[in-house]
């Protein structure tokens, strides 16, 4: 089958059974690849009442039709599950090696479920499947399990695992992949799931090709997609995501203090030139790609002697630098190195962190809450343990590691303020004040609040989508026309995330017709444009369908307290705060929900998605 292996691995670990089962070609087009096709899986074989940490959450590992082929970025996986974090909808995209190697092994995805009796790992080649003992490897963090599995096996395996944070069930647990370059299924605390299985990791290898149904077409096609990639992203080739960090200091989009701040000033010391000129050893890239934003850094001198492996990205840069005023680079770069080997989200762990700070600003908890560190903010020192304790489930950490939602009901004392989350997801790095899209976007994720979602932030400042109707860059500020401009690129994210193509793309000038384009060439599909987005729009409300199966309504689309009512008082978005109400009022009618934001039969059926309603 063009695109696809035409077989998913389905392990129950619980009774060490092994099988396969296939998919439809009409379920393909419907729902593509990826997350789309995991987020039927998911809602046809867990419920509301599912335990994440339960035998009967299923954990999920899915490939697209672009994952194995020449497709510029398309080095991809999403991984699913009932979230442990949130209770609701959990899902990640991770790059990397791995899910180009699990195609090659001969396999669109992995189902598992049950829970082993004691530590396994998953040995997937594309010639044998087996479950084996892991009880030798349990204890290790991510960067010494690669190391060892890679010793153990002559052929190049990838590695997919869990450290230390994962096998405690921390809610905030990451998948890691490809060693010390720390690539992560960060969000949404997946890791959890999978320690809750005693899994530790999944080995894959594999030599078989994707097949393409129009090859040479498809070369061609790539050969010109990759001469606009290269063109237009050599900034964030040079220096990674951290590469614009002043830029988004400057509009007021980073978040400084815990959301409190508009400016600062020190942020100019986690810059991408900074972080090149003093600790670059190489860059690196995931499978098929051409842009290359992944920084192998090192540290040899000083306090923090030692430190190596994948650099910080934008998103740690901020939620463990300026979330928390510290503005040592250094120290940041050792607490993403701790929580890649403990296998930690970075956002998560940081906005907990930052919050734990303004609650110790408050007295809300106190030094030896903390283990004998005052954690006040900007110290490095204070910081460093909350990452070890979050990690190692102890002390003031295994409170924070709940995330910032339940830590706020524990602690108490009105810590609800300042729990800067959507559904229990905690911020990232970019503040909704700053683009008024983003808040809107936030509310509605189906994961909480993402940026990635629908990353409507780069329609206001960075670039275009012409095929559904923004040709020109949007005003960051206004209110009007952003219900339908978010909602658009939602469905567009969900189809970049079924596709499984990077979404960095869209900054080389790639636009929908490309990706349809390829994805004809590839399958030898006819589908039209209309069709492509409906399938995007139909996997955004399948997912919402099953956030409301778990009790998701308008009440859960908002935004925290500080970022509706509390404007800043400097920097690039100053005295702006967004109009949450009316965007939503918009949106909801767009996309053809109720007021109390549930989609209507009508709609359900507009997207054949009327089997939901027998679930």
């Amino acid at each position: 089958m063009n695109g696809f292996t035409w077989k998913i691995l389905r392990i129950d670990l619980s009774s060490k059974s092994i099988n396969t089962i296939t998919i439809s070609e009409d379920t393909l087009r419907k729902y593509v690849g990826g997350s789309g096709l995991g987020a039927k899986i998911l809602m046809e074989e867990t419920s509301g009442n599912t335990d994440p940490l339960g035998p009967e959450n299923i954990l999920i590992f899915m490939t697209g039709p672009f994952t194995g082929t020449r497709i510029p970025s398309s080095g991809r996986h999403a991984v699913l599950a009932k979230s442990p974090l949130t209770g609701i909808w959990g899902e990640s995209d991770v790059g990397g090696r791995w899910g180009t190697a699990l195609k090659k092994a001969g396999y669109d995805g992995v189902i598992i479920n049950g829970c082993a009796d004691k530590p396994v790992y998953i040995y997937i080649s594309d010639k044998d499947v087996a479950i084996r003992d892991a009880s030798y490897l349990w204890g290790m963090d991510t960067y010494e399990i690669d190391e060892k599995l890679k010793e153990q096996f002559a052929t190049k395996i990838q590695v997919a695992s869990i450290g230390p944070a994962g096998e405690n069930l921390v809610p905030m647990a990451s998948i890691m992949h490809d060693g010390k370059h720390g690539r992560a299924a960060g969000r949404t605390g997946l890791g959890a799931v999978m320690g809750s299985k005693k899994l530790k990791a999944i080995v894959v290898f594999g030599n078989k090709k994707t097949t393409i149904a129009r090859q040479e077409e498809l070369n061609q096609y790539v050969k010109d997609m990759l001469a606009k990639i290269k063109d237009k992203t050599s900034f964030l080739k040079q220096y990674g995501t951290t590469g614009g960090i002043m830029g988004l200091e400057a509009t007021g989009d980073m978040p400084i203090q815990n959301f409190r701040k508009g400016k600062w000033q020190n942020a100019e010391n986690f810059t991408g030139e900074i972080l090149a000129e003093k600790y670059l050893i190489k860059r690196f890239a995931c499978g098929a790609c051409p842009i290359g934003c992944g920084r192998e850094i090192k540290i040899s001198s000083g306090k923090y002697a030692g430190v190596e492996g994948g650099g910080p990205e934008y998103e740690t840069v901020c939620t463990l630098g300026t979330y928390c005023l510290i503005d040592d680079l250094e120290a940041v770069c050792k607490a993403n190195e701790m929580c890649n080997r403990y296998g930690l989200d970075t956002i998560s762990v940081g906005a907990a962190i930052a919050f734990a700070m303004e609650a110790y600003e408050k007295k809300v908890i106190n030094e030896t809450d903390c283990g004998g560190f005052p954690l006040k903010w900007g110290n490095a020192e204070g910081m460093l343990e909350m990452v070890r304790q979050i990690g190692e489930k102890s002390g003031l950490g295994a409170i924070l590691g709940l995330g910032v939602k339940k830590a706020a009901q524990i602690l108490g004392n009105n810590c609800q303020e300042f729990a800067i989350h959507v559904k229990g997801l905690e911020f990232p790095a970019h503040d909704p004040r700053a683009f008024f899209s983003s808040a809107l976007s936030y509310a509605t994720s189906n994961r909480g609040a993402c940026h990635l979602a629908g990353f409507t932030h780069g329609l206001e400042g960075s670039f275009t989508v012409p095929e559904l109707g923004y040709e020109r860059i949007q005003d960051r500020f206004a209110v009007e026309g952003k219900g339908e401009m978010v909602a658009k690129m939602q469905d567009l994210m969900g189809l970049f995330d079924s596709l499984k193509i990077c979404k960095f793309v869209i900054f080389g000038d790639i636009t929908v017709t490309d990706l349809l384009n390829c994805l004809n060439k590839v399958t030898a599909w006819d589908m039209t444009l209309q069709e492509f987005l409906q399938a995007g729009e139909r996997m955004f409300n399948l997912k919402r369908m099953y956030n409301v199966r778990c009790g998701i309504s308008r009440k859960d689309d908002m935004l925290p307290y500080r970022i509706m009512t509390s404007p800043r008082d400097e920097g690039g978005a100053k005295g702006k705060l967004p109009h949450l109400g009316k965007m939503l009022n918009e949106y909801y009618n767009y996309r053809g929900w109720n007021e109390e934001g549930l989609p209507t039969v009508e709609k359900l059926a507009e997207l054949e998605l009327t089997w939901l309603l027998e679930q």
